[in-house]
């Protein structure tokens, strides 16, 4: 099983952790927009400015006034949303490549992973903003709150994954480095459940973001000559929507007084009636079965593309 990580994997780790790298593979990211030969790459340079887009948007509308009546908070908020987010884009990056045959999207994940270690750095200095810029009253915080220990303690192994994300970390840790990127799963885990918690009642977009992480764990459970078959991922879809749609329904009946059943049976109405949205299990089995179909969609492209499917 290829680990996922907040940086790519070496295509060979035995070489990886011995000697000193080209001079030009080692500087290759002193600029972002570059691939690991130097050149410019439009891949890269169009997926950095997606990244840092959320951000310039949220400072804009905080500028522009268009926040409510809290604007430091909804810039808090958002900054966080965004680091999960990504951290999430990260961890498909190793089943986009196997299952569209994408192999430059690999180039992506250490931007993906660190980017996604920007918004929750800037998440808790924002945080520290809202305390009255007081360092002891956030920590105290902290400390008191579970779900913003969760959220602090999910920070710190980013910040570890991120600075060892870099080549010579790979050739210092050698087949260690693998094992601390691990972590990465229960940083995700960690992430989600502080998104629950300081959610409260509306968890739609926490439901979302677990069902899908529940999608990447289950993919990665299946043997590497399924991960890439259409069969098995059109199999995966329901079962990651009825994951999101038991973990929304665990939500509502262990933290809150909303009738868990009813929003459990909710889901089986696909929102097509009286003009209401889908439930968010829904939209993870159709993000799950959209991926499905673009496997099969490749096995059945003529040429050499469909042979190496």
């Amino acid at each position: 099983m290829l680990t996922q990580s907040l940086g790519p994997s070496p295509a060979n780790p035995r070489t990886a952790t011995r000697g000193a790298m080209p001079r030009r593979s080692r500087d290759w990211r002193a600029w972002p927009w570059l691939d690991r030969s130097g050149r410019f790459s439009a891949l890269k340079a169009v997926v950095l400015g997606a990244v840092l887009l959320p951000g310039a948007s949220l400072a804009a509308q905080w500028v522009a006034g268009v926040l409510g009546a809290e604007p430091l908070k909804a810039v808090l908020q958002g900054t966080g949303l965004w680091a999960l987010r990504l951290l999430l884009v990260a961890l498909a990056v190793t089943p986009f490549r196997r299952v569209l045959g994408w192999q430059q999207v690999v180039l992506l994940r250490r931007m993906l992973g660190l980017a996604a270690l920007g918004y929750a750095v800037a998440h808790l200095l924002l945080f520290v903003g809202y305390q009255g810029f007081s360092l002891p009253v956030a920590a105290a915080e902290i400390v008191k709150r579970f779900y913003l220990t969760l959220g602090f303690m999910a920070l710190l192994g980013l910040g570890a994954l991120g600075w060892t994300s870099t080549d010579g970390w790979m050739r210092r840790l050698g087949r260690d480095w693998k094992r601390l990127h691990r972590l990465v799963f229960p940083i995700a885990v960690l992430g989600i459940l502080h998104f629950f918690l300081q959610s409260k009642a509306g968890v739609s977009e926490a439901v979302v973001a677990a069902g899908c992480f529940a999608w990447l764990l289950l993919w990665r459970a299946l043997p590497v000559r399924w991960q890439g078959n259409g069969l098995a991922l059109l199999a995966l879809a329901p079962l990651a929507a009825l994951g999101a749609a038991l973990l929304e329904y665990a939500w509502y009946a262990l933290a809150t007084a909303i009738p868990a059943g009813r929003v459990l049976l909710a889901n089986l109405d696909l929102g097509l009636d009286f003009g209401f949205s889908p439930r968010p299990a829904i939209w993870v089995g159709i993000a799950a079965l959209g991926l499905a179909l673009a496997a099969v969609a490749r096995r059945l492209m003529p040429g050499p593309a469909g042979a190496r499917a």
